[in-house]
């Protein structure tokens, strides 16, 4: 027989669940593209991820994304210009000299996640996010926020200029 005691006490039980439950961690594969990326930097050796092609780009980036930024490549090569995008987009520098890297990885949404990558940079304090979503089975970058000098910006916006 349900009694009103029993009623609560199942009530509050439900309840003390909700609270101990932890938000949900990233997907592991979310953590692992970004460690990939980032690996490829850290040490004297650390030649970066080039991003000198297509095929490269895509992998990477979500297609709106990865269209914006072979069309600023391909624009930028015809008119004999420096692209937009005139830097390493993953450490926001043309150079670097990283020796351990940060980073933070969780769930925004169903399907996505944000990556917060901190690290130093030729002794400089660098902060990175990566907006990261599913597509299919593979995570990619949907957006890059740079943060230097009280200023922060993103990779969509030095596009949109």
């Amino acid at each position: 027989m349900l009694t009103r005691r029993n009623i609560m006490l199942g009530a509050a039980c439900a309840a003390c669940a909700a609270i101990a439950t932890p938000a949900p961690a990233a997907d592991d594969s979310a953590r692992a593209l970004v460690t990939a990326i980032y690996d490829a930097y850290k040490g004297k050796n650390g030649n970066g991820v080039p991003l000198d092609t297509d095929r490269a780009v895509q992998r990477y980036f979500e297609p709106s994304l990865a269209a914006l930024i072979i069309k600023d490549q391909k624009d930028a090569a015809r008119r004999d210009e420096a692209p937009a995008l005139d830097t390493d987009p993953f450490v926001d520098a043309s150079d670097w000299d990283i020796d351990a890297v940060e980073i933070a990885v969780s769930d925004t949404a169903p399907g996505k996640a944000s990556a917060t990558i901190s690290f130093d940079n030729r002794d400089k304090p660098t902060t990175v996010v990566l907006d990261l979503v599913k597509i299919n089975d593979d995570w990619k970058i949907s957006d890059i926020t740079w943060k230097r000098a009280g200023e922060t910006n993103t990779l969509r916006g030095l596009f949109a200029r």
